[in-house]
């Protein structure tokens, strides 16, 4: 059966295989990244990306685990907090702690892999469908304006731009997400030395198992580069 109207000519656009952009373009798209994480202006802004795929994470996660989600805030200073129920111990509130560092840097390493196949408009749209999922657990303000303010940019570039800049838009995306979190995991790092890692997922992590906080930050540390090394050579078509 033909679809037609909108829903029609969005699906054309998901289902269409969009063909791998140059490799000056993908290396492009990685220098402006570096720029958006390096440049402090920048990245007191763009963080706020990496909070919502850190806050993503863990409810995603959470939910796997069976415990219930209880809603989702993002702060002004680029902290979130993701509230979940139920066991206060055990593997399920390991997994969703845990989550969190290791999230944003997973979810680029998968779209590196999508972009790939040339699905780079679909991995758009599926992101898309996973903002307005988490939009429904925000439950403060400053975290509703960040999300419609996201959601919007999400929605401009996939209904407005040109296939062509979608697909440089979603390798900007991807390689943002994949150099921004071994920086964020840097910050955390920063911020135990302040004394103010405390309450951080690290040091609670610690708290519940027999590795200490530090440890786990190492571990947050080698995943998110691990994933930054693939998802670079599976962009720069070095590996398939």
């Amino acid at each position: 059966m033909r679809r037609s109207g909108a829903m029609g000519e969005i699906w054309d656009r998901i289902t269409t295989v969009q063909p791998v952009p140059a490799r000056g373009v993908v290396e492009l798209m990685g220098v402006l990244a570096i720029g958006l994480v390096a440049w402090p202006p920048a990245w007191r802004i763009t963080r706020q990306v990496i909070t919502i795929a850190h806050e993503g994470a863990h409810a995603f996660v959470a939910l796997l685990c069976g415990r219930s989600l209880h809603g989702v805030r993002l702060h002004r200073d680029t902290s979130g907090l993701t509230v979940t129920r139920g066991l206060a111990r055990g593997r399920g509130l390991v997994a969703t702690l845990a989550a969190g560092y290791v999230g944003p840097a997973l979810l680029g390493l998968l779209g590196a892999f999508v972009l790939g196949r040339g699905y780079s408009v679909a991995l758009l749209w599926l992101l898309l469908l996973v903002l307005a999922l988490l939009l429904l657990q925000i439950r403060n303000w400053w975290g509703l304006g960040v999300m419609l303010i996201a959601g919007a940019v999400l929605f401009g570039v996939t209904w407005w731009l040109p296939g062509e800049a979608q697909t440089a838009f979603a390798y900007l995306l991807m390689w943002f997400l994949l150099l921004a979190s071994p920086w964020a995991v840097v910050d955390l790092q920063r911020s135990r030395r302040r004394g103010r890692g405390y309450e951080s997922d690290a040091d609670q992590l610690g708290r519940l198992t027999f590795l200490p906080g530090g440890g786990w930050v190492t571990v947050f540390f080698v995943v998110t580069v691990g994933c930054l090394v693939l998802g670079a050579l599976l962009m720069l078509g070095r590996i398939s």
